[in-house]
Parts: C-alpha cells; sequence; structure tokens
C-alpha cells in the first residue's frame, strides 16, 4: 500500500468507526440503570436546594502562545454546596474514579471528613492558582476556619 493509500484510508477508517462525528451523551437512565429517587426538572446539581453552581470562561487573544500574553483560553466552576449565602462547613468525602486529574484538599476531608470552602473545578494548569483564589477568597468570608487551618 502506497504513503498516499495509507494517508487517504485513515479518514475514511475514522469515519467508518464513528470518530469525529459527534456524540450524544447517554444518561444512566436510558441504559437502564435504577436510581433511587426522581430527577428534578433540569436533572441536574441545582435541583438540589440549596446548591448553587457558578462558572467563568476566558477566551481572549489568538495565534501562538506567549507565556504571560496569552492567548487564554480557560474557566473555573465552583459549586456551593449550602449556596452563597452560607459558608458555614458541609460534611464531605471524595473517591477518585479513574485516578486522573488533580485533585487538592483531599486530605483534609481524609482527616475531618468537612469541607470549608466550594468545590472547584478547572483545567490541569490552572488548579493551583484556582485553590490559591479560592484560599484568599475565604480567608476574609471565613475568617475563624481560615486561621484555624493555618494553625493546624
Amino acid at each position: 500500500m502506497t504513503v498516499l493509500r495509507m494517508v487517504l484510508a485513515i479518514p475514511m477508517l475514522c469515519l467508518a468507526a464513528g470518530i469525529g462525528e459527534a456524540q450524544t451523551a447517554v444518561r444512566a437512565q436510558q441504559l437502564g440503570i435504577p436510581l433511587d429517587g426522581t430527577p428534578g426538572p433540569l436533572d441536574a446539581i441545582t435541583d438540589v436546594p440549596g446548591v448553587a453552581v457558578g462558572h467563568t470562561t476566558l477566551v481572549s487573544g489568538s495565534g501562538k502562545l506567549r507565556v504571560g500574553a496569552g492567548p487564554v483560553r480557560t474557566g473555573v466552576t465552583a459549586v456551593f454546596p449550602r449556596g452563597t449565602g452560607d459558608l458555614s462547613e458541609v460534611f464531605a468525602g471524595w473517591f477518585s474514579l479513574n485516578g486522573n486529574g488533580e485533585m487538592t484538599g483531599t486530605p483534609w476531608i481524609d482527616d475531618y471528613g468537612r469541607l470549608l470552602y466550594p468545590i472547584t473545578i478547572t483545567n490541569t494548569n490552572s488548579v493551583g492558582t484556582v485553590r490559591d483564589a479560592v484560599i484568599e477568597w475565604g480567608r476574609t468570608r471565613v475568617p475563624e476556619y481560615s486561621t484555624a487551618a493555618c494553625r493546624l
């Protein structure tokens, strides 16, 4: 087989395998997996009374990456288990499904079984920045916990 034929065959194989086609997410209920309870109207975490979710996406610049200048493609999601008006702690636990990803704060959950700040989700390269920002944000809003955590 010539190189040209091999190059032309790759896109055809991808199409035949379904790679490159839009995939529709399949819900557990559609697969017949029994789950307790009834989904809320949005079938989302925000259907849980009191839970608040916020997010932001930053898209800025174009062209080749220049460190410190951009372009920027990032974002963060924050989950407040008791909403934004109640920053009291909640019981917490965690589980690593596939061993991938960056987790920060799990030793605190392992030791105390409590969560003091919102859960944040971001890309791997922003984990440290988001962690630092949340700690600084919480330092002014939950001072009794922040000073206690610093003494431990």
